[in-house]
């Protein structure tokens, strides 16, 4: 058959399927501007990447109905889990979440929990479901009607006019500013994504803050243990609620009234996202200086070579080690420590089963593998990592019995605070280990430092719905053995500033 036969048999899906992208896009939190008052670049990328999308099934299932179908519940998959993501995180979906698509397979407890949909997306579900069925059962193949000369020839028109509106929409609009719910808005999905995935594909030219620690003058003899513990969503919960028993945090006031430094931190991540936290510590560079990689540092930026704390501190004579009771395969940590420096990387095959507080190893096990450390004689200084798991999410899936709420508060909680009452036994328990480490290091024949910090504030949907949100901080107290520095002193800082506040302290740097 003539090439319009074909022609005419494959443009209503195609360009139904555009539409019907832009109409799917609707249903995204927390709301896009309306495809014609966009800039009409992002709309020539949309078409573009939805017809090379959708063109693609097409030349793979030979069948334009089903293909629009799939092409479709492709895009409604990335809907559902950003809506997701936007209600649990306060984030849209970014390019970097399809690898958590993996991940969320590997490790469902992390991630399925969150997954809620609401009556919109339950209809545009079962719409297409039907639309599938329909396809696989009533359209034919279209191979069987056409000549395979005219499907080559129909198939190079429409990917070489695909591949034309890219390149026109190609360019990012001054709209583009690496602020991911802003930038949803105003490009579109399709356009949004590309946008970032092109971006995350450039190396970051930046200054590197903690490149002067190389120059530390002191011998391995004359510098202090460091111990730096990244304690799962810790902050101090206590002003969210009246009711909570202020010993729960005793042994935090404690240090914090001891502390070299201490105060609210503000980091990069909220209710999730501990490596945004975790970088920008070792790293010691803003989310804006990361640019479009801020979202997921660990998939490009990390493994681009800038001088961090861990290389740093080794040259300068440290024994590097790190301690995360989990998988070493979450975030490839396992591959990409290692290369930083780290000299030991101790997991989850560490401990066993005796060693959980709840679904997570917990935190006096983590204290109690890091006080052999401190406690060997050796002629290298100590630099250990502890990024501890006990207090991760999702806190709903746990119970605390109505016996130990005393512990816990004054008086009794909200009824929809069942997730704080979680949080706040395991908080104690990172409280605990929190005084236990003070001891580690006070006993060590080797003075330390001890940097305590929050990677972020809990994922607790219903507590702050009754309560009020977070501002976001967290809490982080830098104490040291010894040393004649002022105790007690309040100082709020950046999450990308605590590594170098940590140095000076330590005296491996002077101070600033």
């Amino acid at each position: 058959m003539a090439p319009e036969t074909l022609l005419r048999a494959v443009s209503p899906a195609l360009l139904l399927g555009v539409v019907l992208a832009l109409g799917l896009e609707q249903l995204l939190a927390p709301g896009l501007v309306l495809p014609w008052r966009r800039p009409p670049a992002t709309l020539a990328l949309h078409t573009g990447l939805w017809l090379a999308w959708q063109g693609g099934l097409l030349l793979l299932l030979g069948r334009p109905w089903l293909a629009l179908v799939i092409a479709l519940i492709g895009l409604l998959a990335v809907v559902v889990v950003s809506n997701a993501k936007y209600g649990s995180l306060r984030e849209p979906f970014t390019v970097h979440d399809f690898e958590y698509f993996t991940d969320a397979m590997r490790y469902p407890r992390l991630y399925l929990p969150f997954l809620r949909v609401n009556f919109p997306t339950v209809l545009a579900c079962a719409g297409v479901l039907v639309g599938l069925a329909l396809c696989v059962r009533l359209e034919s193949w279209l191979v069987a009607r056409y000549a395979p000369l005219s499907l080559c020839y129909g198939a190079c028109g429409l990917f070489l006019l695909a591949g034309g509106l890219v390149w026109l929409g190609r360019r990012p609009p001054r709209a583009h500013r690496y602020i991911a719910a802003h930038d949803l808005a105003h490009l579109g999905l399709l356009s949004y994504l590309w946008h970032y995935a092109r971006a995350a594909r450039q190396p970051v030219v930046v200054a590197a803050p903690l490149a002067g620690l190389a120059g530390s003058t002191l011998t391995p003899a004359a510098l202090p243990h460091l111990l730096v513990v990244q304690s799962e969503s810790f902050f101090d919960v206590r002003e969210l609620a009246g009711g909570i028993r202020p010993e729960v945090l005793a042994e935090f006031d404690a240090a914090c009234a001891d502390a070299l430094s201490y105060g609210r931190l503000r980091v990069p991540a909220w209710g999730a996202n501990t490596v945004r936290t975790e970088f920008a510590f070792l790293w010691g560079l803003s989310a804006v200086a990361q640019g479009v990689h801020q979202f997921q540092p660990y998939q490009r930026l990390a493994w681009q070579g800038l001088p961090q704390l861990v290389g740093t501190l080794k040259n300068a004579g440290y024994r590097t080690v790190c301690l995360h009771p989990y998988w070493g395969s979450f975030y490839a940590r396992d591959v990409l420590f290692p290369q930083l420096g780290f000299d030991s990387f101790i997991d989850i095959r560490a401990f066993s089963d005796q060693d959980h507080a709840g679904p997570y190893v917990g935190d006096w096990a983590l204290a109690e593998k890091i006080g052999p450390l401190l406690a060997q004689d050796h002629p290298q200084p100590l630099f250990i990592f502890a990024i501890t798991m006990e207090n991760h999410g999702p806190l709903h899936l746990e119970r605390v019995p109505a016996d130990e709420l005393p512990a816990l508060y004054t008086s009794p909680p909200p009824a929809a605070c069942a997730e704080l009452s979680v949080y706040l036994r395991h908080l104690r328990n990172a409280d605990r280990m929190l005084g236990e480490l003070r001891g580690q290091l006070a006993a060590a024949t080797r003075p330390g430092c001890l940097c305590w910090y929050g990677d972020h504030v809990p994922l607790m949907s219903e507590v702050y719905a009754e309560l009020g949100s977070p501002q976001g901080r967290t809490d982080y107290c830098l104490w040291r053995t010894e040393g004649a520095h002022p105790r007690g002193v309040q100082h709020d800082l950046a999450v990308e500033d605590l590594a170098l506040r940590l140095c000076e302290l330590a005296g491996l740097v002077p101070a600033t």
